[in-house]
């Protein structure tokens, strides 16, 4: 079992938080890298409504990931991931044992490591952000002060839910969260509708 603690902030300038990582001595594990992701459910609804998380992910590799609900604490949660060889496969198989894509989506994302935690850079269709995961809070804390963003937004919600208020709000007509969905769409609005969302430390 494994327990990540993140925080997830609003970073409109990510070449200015890279360039910050890089003066801090972060190493780079994975340079930019386009992923495509798909979220399972069962026909019932049964995981989104547990606040369950089944993904396969494609970057430079296949993943498996499960993700229990939140904890108490907002930014902790239980994570399981495996690669997997074959991404298409294990597609297959996960339609095989009952389960059906019921959300896909986009995103580049560049990770850093700095002072035991990972820090990732990502570029999603309706805005930029950064995550940081440690394994204590105090640690991703202590990163994030580093990074000169303790005051930026910070989000606990997922891109998932984060996709699901835009949605509602702006009333989309798409499911899935690709970069030509939100091609034509005004980033103002999408802008508004995600600093609604979010925390402040």
């Amino acid at each position: 079992m494994h327990t990540e603690t993140e925080i997830k902030l609003w970073a409109p300038d990510l070449p200015a938080l890279a360039e910050r990582l890089k003066a801090l001595g972060a190493s780079l594990h994975q340079p930019r890298t386009a992923e495509r992701n798909l979220r399972y459910d069962r026909p019932d609804g049964s995981l989104r409504a547990r606040g369950e998380v089944l993904r396969l992910r494609q970057d430079r590799q296949a993943y498996l990931t499960f993700k229990a609900p939140h904890a108490a604490a907002p930014y902790t949660r239980t994570e399981l991931e495996i690669a997997v060889s074959d991404f298409e496969t294990a597609d297959r198989l996960l339609a095989a044992l009952g389960f059906e894509v019921v959300w896909r989506y986009e995103k580049f994302r560049t990770t850093y490591a700095l002072a035991g935690c990972e820090i990732v850079l990502d570029e999603l269709p309706f805005g930029t952000f950064i995550e940081v995961e440690g394994d204590s809070l105090a640690a991703v804390e202590a990163v994030i002060a580093r990074l000169g963003m303790s005051d930026a937004p910070r989000f606990a919600l997922s891109y998932s839910q984060l996709f699901e208020r835009l949605r509602e709000r702006l009333q989309l007509p798409f499911r899935d969260l690709t970069f030509e969905n939100f091609r034509a769409l005004p980033q103002t609005d999408i802008s508004q509708v995600l600093l609604s969302e979010a925390q402040h430390k």
